[in-house]
């Protein structure tokens, strides 16, 4: 399980450390891919694969669908983490997320979302209305 909000910056050659806490689950490598609210998420191999059975489990009739698994599948990479930690970002992925220097990466259960630290300061300051969130949430028995 990924918890935790971790800040740091991107090198000169587009890599980031992967905050410890989060290194052992992921292992030598894992999925990178585009996600939902302009972050990137990572998914260690073996959640990757339950995602990826879902996907295919859409029907291939629904024009939704198949935009939100294109979605998924188009930007999705297989990232090395090098002997010191850091993982390289495609320079596409990097574009799609507004990354240029400081990120922050935070554990969300199953998966690492990263985020420009600008993106996430924004989010953050947004009036999330986290009452009528947490009414909704409880609808689905949470």
């Amino acid at each position: 399980m990924f918890i935790g909000e971790y800040q740091h910056a991107i090198d000169n050659k587009n890599r980031m450390i992967i905050p410890s806490k989060f290194r052992e689950a992921l292992g030598d490598s894992f999925v990178l891919t585009k996600g939902l609210d302009g972050c990137l998420y990572a998914y260690t191999a073996a959640e990757w694969k339950i995602m990826e059975d879902k996907l295919k489990s859409l029907p291939l009739t629904s024009k939704d669908a198949r935009a939100f698994v294109r979605f998924f599948f188009s930007g999705a990479n297989e990232i090395e983490v090098d002997k010191q930690g850091r993982a390289l970002i495609p320079q596409n992925l990097m574009e799609y997320a507004g990354i240029e220097k400081e990120i922050v990466s935070i554990g969300v259960s199953t998966r690492i979302e990263i985020w420009s630290k600008a993106k996430w300061d924004e989010y953050n300051s947004s009036s999330i209305d986290l009452d009528g969130i947490a009414e909704k949430m409880s609808e689905l028995g949470i």
